[in-house]
């Protein structure tokens, strides 16, 4: 699928949050206390373990994610980026990015982490105003995610925010405005999401309790087509469907993924893909930890992708870039023709929902809001 000279991105997952995470229900990642120097070495040997599976490739980014991997303590974070190094290499300028929750205690440790080696950040301001996130669960208000926005800019070379948009009540003014205030703090990078309600989440119990309402998708499609116009207005333009950048300070991560590289996955629930491999950590931390010190590595599962599984995958991922995807290699990886409905494929060109370049299939700007229906139409899982 990639050749030993194509980068390999990592992403670290750290499990830990220091409160209850209003987003899942999965919440046994909170922690009173963790012994940092058990965790910091069972990291290196899960990362140890990933590094012999692919050998001969070079990093080009590395991602640390997870619950509050702003609170890991720098040494962890330098210690694995220092065995990254030493396992694969590192391609010139590799992007590090850290997320973080912008609060003052988080703040306060971003010059440690850089000095460790993170030089780029991804903040979860997620709403310029006081109500919207105390709706969204948020434990910081505006005034201290701003200023964490603020240390973040004066200690990384790059920095990213993101916002959720299309909240109950929001409306299409109320929404430019605090748009064109974000683009107006100068980041190089945006995150700009529409709410949806997820299984599983307490958005999704909310909206079963009759206390949260969807979005009308029509105010909801003129809300996504005012956020792609005024980001490109102002140098900003889309490079994936809910992700802004400036001419090269796209994410080097996040673009492994989507254009179906080979990514790396150590930590607790971390998944990955390698050579046709699909790769899942235990998710619960003290499962993974048992399995690192019974194994070696904290891998639950490694299935081998059938050649339709990953053509599809490289579809579904490829397709939220405006670049989209080359067919021919989607053919190759499907050890035939690429899995697609040529009668639905016709059909959307002919409305302007698609078009086909050469071998280069893409996604319009007029069918990006109605993605995941072209999606499910075009793509034969």
């Amino acid at each position: 699928m990639n050749s030993g000279t194509t980068p390999l991105a990592l992403y670290v997952h750290w499990p830990f949050c220091v409160s209850k995470c209003p987003y899942c229900d999965f919440n046994s990642h909170v922690r009173e206390s963790v012994d940092q120097a058990a965790w910091r070495d069972a990291m290196l040997i899960d990362l140890a373990h990933e590094a012999a599976q692919l050998p001969g490739r070079r990093l080009g980014s590395i991602f640390f994610g997870g619950g509050t991997p702003s609170l890991m303590p720098p040494e962890t974070v330098a210690a694995v980026i220092e065995a990254a190094e030493r396992h694969w290499g590192f391609e010139p300028g590799i992007e590090v990015t850290l997320e973080a929750n912008p609060s003052s205690v988080e703040a306060a440790r971003f010059a440690d982490l850089a000095a460790a080696g993170v030089n780029r950040v991804s903040l979860g301001l997620q709403a310029l105003d006081d109500a919207a996130l105390r709706f969204l669960g948020r434990a910081h208000g505006v005034d201290e995610g701003l200023a964490a926005l603020d240390t973040a800019q004066s200690v990384f070379r790059r920095v990213s925010f993101d916002l959720i948009y299309a909240r109950p009540d929001q409306d299409l003014a109320g929404w430019e405005v605090e748009l064109r205030r974000a683009i107006g703090f100068g980041t190089e990078h945006l995150s700009l999401y529409q709410l949806t309600i997820e299984p599983g989440t307490r958005f999704a119990t909310l909206f079963e309790k009759g206390e949260l309402a969807a979005y009308d998708s029509d105010a909801g499609a003129d809300l996504f087509e005012a956020t792609r116009d005024i980001t490109a207005a102002a140098g900003l333009p889309a490079y994936e469907i809910s992700n802004h950048a400036r001419p090269g300070a796209e994410s080097r991560h996040n673009l492994t993924y989507w254009r179906y590289g080979d990514y790396a996955g150590i930590g607790p629930g971390a998944h990955g893909r390698r050579g046709g491999l699909a790769t899942m950590r235990h998710k619960k931390p003290e499962n993974w930890l048992g399995a690192v010190a019974r194994n070696g590595h904290g891998l639950q599962v490694e299935d081998v992708l059938t050649p339709q599984e990953r053509a599809v995958e490289a579809l579904v991922m490829g397709l939220r870039l405006p670049e989209g995807v080359d067919v021919a290699r989607v053919a190759k990886l499907a050890d035939g023709e690429a899995p697609l409905d040529q009668l639905a494929l016709a059909r959307m060109r002919d409305q302007g929902l698609v078009t086909v370049v050469g071998d280069r299939l893409a996604v319009t700007n007029a069918g990006m809001p109605v993605l995941e229906a072209i999606l499910r139409e075009l793509v034969i899982a």
